[in-house]
């Protein structure tokens, strides 16, 4: 018996061994003025401005120009040779959500069920998460919180990447409702003798009647005397006075095609997400005004007699025709890939974006996609003091090294776990 204590004991030690070590202490609020002087501004929305002069105080930018013509305050960073951006933002991640995969107690991106629109990833925002941590020395300093799973999965937030608790981190609370889309397209399921492949889904009309269904259902429990109450309906009333958006993930072009009649049939704002066919019917998407958060650039043709490098060149074509884009990474292993966030920028600009729209797309266009873009997304006056100063190109991981990260003017630290592992076995390899 007293073998099985010290047995389980110690799993237990081990298991909160793993997750002791707590992020850094969030940073002081701002408590004097900043000046930013001698960098490469990027702007954000296309501009750059050499040899700038960035001042912000209590976390707000109060001037940006060039040198010459704007005066400094405050205490002075000298950033000549070096770039300035404003904070990269990850839309549809589950940063924070998920600690690790193998342990079922760190996993809280979904819920059972199917139909969620009530549930709030937000709360479940763990801000001292390892994963989220490690993201900031890239550059990332936004993210979108978004849960998984069934056919409505939630509601998503916005928020910051230094923070004490989900109410501080909280940027916009409850800023959209998620739904997976039903595929068009199904595969044969060969265990049950069915031919393999991919074939149309004979269940698709119906699994789009039913999210209709649903719809008017909600509509009609608004619009009547809400009782009893019924919290899936109660948390959808934002899509139909228009104060959230439905971030409707789906692939294919006839169900962006159906996605775009559903929401213009129920008068609500959507937003594409993934959008792997998205490319083939661009003109219809800028004529309804509809975004798309693009799939994880650095992926493989997913079909036989697509272009080796379409995934790369996909943001430019919607890009070129109009359409409102901003870059998303999720997939497998998402919440350790966010961190590569700025490189899929990178390499949509090195197959023919130009580079200032490339940064955008994961700058001032997420932000606008996001409806955040009144305090974030740019480096303008009246804007949130989130930016970064990088050694080189922040879209370049040769050039994506911070010396100096601030989210609402607080300098934070870049300091992670990682970096602190980095340190010691160097020193253990290189003999000192």
């Amino acid at each position: 018996m007293k073998k099985y204590i010290y047995i389980y004991t110690l799993c237990v030690t081990v298991l909160f061994s793993t997750f002791s070590y707590a992020q850094q202490t969030p940073a002081s609020k701002q408590s004097q003025a900043i000046s930013i002087v001698g960098a490469t501004a990027h702007i954000g929305n296309g501009q750059v401005i050499e040899n700038a002069v960035i001042v912000f105080e209590n976390g707000k930018i109060t001037r940006i120009g060039a040198a010459g013509t704007t005066a400094t305050s405050g205490k002075v960073i000298d950033a000549k040779g070096k770039h300035v951006y404003p904070g990269f933002i990850a839309p549809n991640s589950t940063l924070g959500l998920v600690e690790v995969d193998a342990v079922r107690a760190t996993r809280d991106q979904n819920e059972t069920g199917s139909f969620n629109p009530h549930v709030r990833s937000l709360i479940a925002y763990n801000t001292e998460s390892k994963v989220v941590e490690s993201c900031r020395p890239n550059g990332i300093l936004v993210a979108q919180i978004t849960p998984r799973g069934g056919r409505v999965s939630g509601t998503s937030s916005v928020v910051q990447l230094d923070a004490w608790n989900w109410e501080d981190a909280a940027v916009k609370a409850d800023d959209g409702i998620h739904m997976n889309w039903p595929n068009n397209f199904t595969f044969g399921r060969w265990w049950l003798g069915e031919p393999r492949g991919m074939r149309p889904n004979k269940n698709y009309p119906k699994q789009v009647e039913e999210i209709q269904n649903v719809f008017n259902d909600a509509q009609g429990y608004l619009n009547g005397s809400r009782s009893p109450k019924n919290l899936p309906y109660e948390a959808m009333a934002g899509l139909t006075n228009g104060t959230q958006k439905l971030f409707v993930h789906v692939d294919t072009e006839k169900g962006i095609l159906d996605a775009i009649e559903f929401g213009k049939k129920n008068n609500v704002q959507i937003v594409i997400v993934g959008g792997y066919q998205a490319h083939k019917i661009a003109t219809i998407l800028r004529q309804n005004k509809v975004p798309v958060l693009l799939h994880r650039t650095h992926s493989v043709p997913e079909m036989d007699d697509e272009d080796y490098d379409m995934s790369y060149k996909k943001a430019k074509i919607l890009s070129d025709a109009g359409v409102l884009v901003g870059l998303e990474n999720s997939g497998q292993m998402e919440r350790m890939n966010t961190r590569n966030l700025p490189f899929l920028a990178g390499t949509v600009a090195a197959h023919g974006l130009d580079k200032e729209k490339a940064l955008q797309l994961i700058t001032s266009n997420t932000a606008k996609i996001l409806g955040i873009d009144a305090r974030l997304g740019t480096l303008e006056t009246g804007k949130d003091a989130t930016l970064f100063i990088s050694e080189g190109d922040a879209l370049d991981m040769r050039g994506n090294i911070l010396t100096h990260a601030f989210i609402e003017g607080r300098e934070l630290s870049l300091e992670t776990h990682q970096t602190k592992l980095w340190k010691r076995y160097m020193k253990k390899y290189n003999g000192k």
